[in-house]
């Protein structure tokens, strides 16, 4: 992906901007793609840069979006926050906090799990795709491969 993407958080709610400025994390079982099916991608909602696909989302149980691998590499950094020892996620091109990647995905998927906020997120629904400008992202949805 050689594509630049530009923050904008003009128009983030306080829950959004916290979570992704401010690496907060939002209430399990609270965010708005936490039990969402549908076919599409998931962007940064700071910058529209691709994250993941619909095809890489799985019920964790965990409280919040879940997901196998990203659709191109995600910056990782140590966190020691909390008295925990994780691995924070960021987008690439915006830095935005997304949340943090586990060992503990299922294992015939790789054996990740990318535990997102939704609050970092924006859908963008498969049919939408070409008209929001991410038609180079419908094969990740179709047969769901990452870069």
């Amino acid at each position: 992906m050689s594509e630049e993407y530009k923050k904008d958080l003009t128009n983030l709610t306080d829950e959004e901007y916290q979570v992704t400025q401010n690496a907060a994390t939002e209430r399990a079982f609270t965010g708005k793609y936490d039990d969402f099916y549908k076919k599409g991608i998931y962007v940064d909602i700071t910058s529209g840069e691709p994250l993941f696909s619909s095809a890489k989302k799985y019920d964790a149980g965990c409280g919040w979006p879940s997901f196998t691998e990203p659709i191109s590499k995600l910056r990782e950094h140590r966190d020691q926050s909390f008295g925990m020892e994780r691995t924070e996620v960021t987008s690439k091109s915006a830095g935005s906090h997304l949340g943090h990647v586990f060992t503990d995905g299922p294992q015939d998927r790789g054996g990740l799990r990318y535990c997102i906020n939704s609050a970092s997120l924006k859908f963008i629904p498969y049919e939408d795709m070409d008209e929001q400008g991410y038609t180079d992202y419908k094969e990740y949805v179709e047969n769901g491969d990452a870069e």
